[in-house]
């Protein structure tokens, strides 16, 4: 049957982070299970909305409880267990082939990629975040006009180990970005005012400050692609420091147009609730591609929904998984397990509709699952 085969496909998680190592009590797991500032709330809380029962429903087995098991009893489990012990199970479970492990956000200690790898039974390849390559020159006191050589130096020293790289300039600028290379004049001003914030900011006025910068994005941007490195951008969803009215990905029309001149992969993460306009750029740009991966283990049982919108203009040579679990190890298993439901739903009404035939199915759920992000990040050619 074509649900079965692909339930047990081995997935590609092109997007991921780390996951804390400590245990959790209820309020810490479901600060972890949102984007929120924080999980908690009236009753129920995050365990009363789709993700909550997602857990329920599909992890609680994985640690050796039924189906449905209460959140008290699912929480004093995890605690029995250690959370050495509930990684391992979780990420094994999630039956990865490869992950792609953002590095640039560790707010405490959180398992490196190779660890993951380790637990998971898979290769993990390090995703560079341009920002936190950016903000390291700066405190180290680099100045301004020697701020685009070194930039240029580490990323290129660090470019052999990583798979690609990644932006947030959609938390930080927003997604409005020109297409237009800046100059090395705007970028050594731009470096300035960064320079001159962080000095304020260690002096104790205010904490030190992030790159911001609309130039210092587009820069970073480019840097990577002189490199020839696939380039991920955060769309969409996210915490409560994005602005979300900034972050539909059809803003990045200009700065794509330039980036499919460079042949350079391009990366689209999360997009909800414009994955039909992240769907519409992959068709549209032949570098680009998509995934829908934060959006997916949030909405629970509608995960297959959001899929199929994606992948209603999305060439499905173009379409990614990613969890992008961060924090807890659930994440992984349940990301894995409601997208290849979901595909599964997807690629099954098809094939009943007669809109492609199974064959063409399963060919396409391979792609999908793991040829996709092999052939975009060029893992075959890797260790």
């Amino acid at each position: 049957m074509l649900e079965e085969k692909i339930e047990s496909l081995p997935l590609v998680d092109h997007h991921c982070h780390g996951v804390v190592r400590r245990g959790l009590d209820r309020a810490a797991f479901e600060a972890l299970l949102t984007e929120a500032d924080a999980g908690g709330g009236p009753d129920g809380g995050l365990f009363d909305s789709r993700i909550g029962f997602a857990v329920r429903r599909w992890c609680a087995p994985v640690l050796d409880l039924p189906a449905h098991a209460e959140p008290d009893d699912y929480l004093a489990r995890r605690a029995e267990l250690g959370a050495a012990e509930v990684n391992r199970r979780f990420l094994r479970a999630a039956g990865l082939a490869a992950l792609c492990v953002d590095t640039g956000h560790t707010p405490e200690p959180l398992l490196e990629p190779a660890e993951l790898g380790c637990l998971a039974g898979a290769p993990a390849h390090e995703i560079l975040r341009l920002e936190t390559l950016a903000e390291e020159v700066v405190f180290d006191g680099v100045s301004a006009s020697a701020f685009a050589a070194e930039v240029r130096a580490r990323l290129e020293a660090r470019a052999p180990r990583a798979a690609g790289v990644k932006s947030i300039a959609a938390y930080r600028a927003g997604l409005e970005l020109s297409g237009e290379r800046p100059s090395g004049e705007e970028v050594a001003k731009a470096a300035g005012r960064l320079l001159r914030d962080t000095e304020r900011g260690l002096a104790g006025c205010d904490a030190p400050p992030r790159v911001r910068d609309e130039v210092l994005h587009r820069f970073l941007v480019w840097c990577a692609c002189d490199l020839g490195l696939p380039i991920q951008f955060h769309a969409g969803y996210g915490d409560a420091d994005a602005d979300l009215r900034r972050c539909d990905p059809l803003l990045l029309t200009g700065l794509l147009r330039e980036l499919a001149r460079k042949d350079v992969p391009v990366m689209l993460l999360h997009n909800y609730p414009f994955h039909r306009n992240a769907g519409y750029l992959a068709q549209v740009f032949p570098n680009v591609f998509v995934d829908v991966s934060l959006a997916v283990h949030n909405l629970g049982d509608r995960a297959w929904a959001v899929l199929a919108e994606l992948m209603e203009l999305a060439p499905f040579g173009k379409v990614l998984f990613a969890s992008d679990a961060y924090g807890l190890p659930e994440l992984y298993h349940l990301g894995a397990l409601l997208f290849r439901r979901g595909l599964g739903r997807v690629l099954a009404e098809g094939v009943a509709e007669g809109s492609w035939t199974e064959r063409d199915a399963a060919r396409v759920a391979e792609m999908i699952a793991s040829g996709n992000a092999r052939r975009a990040y060029r893992l075959g050619d890797r260790p």
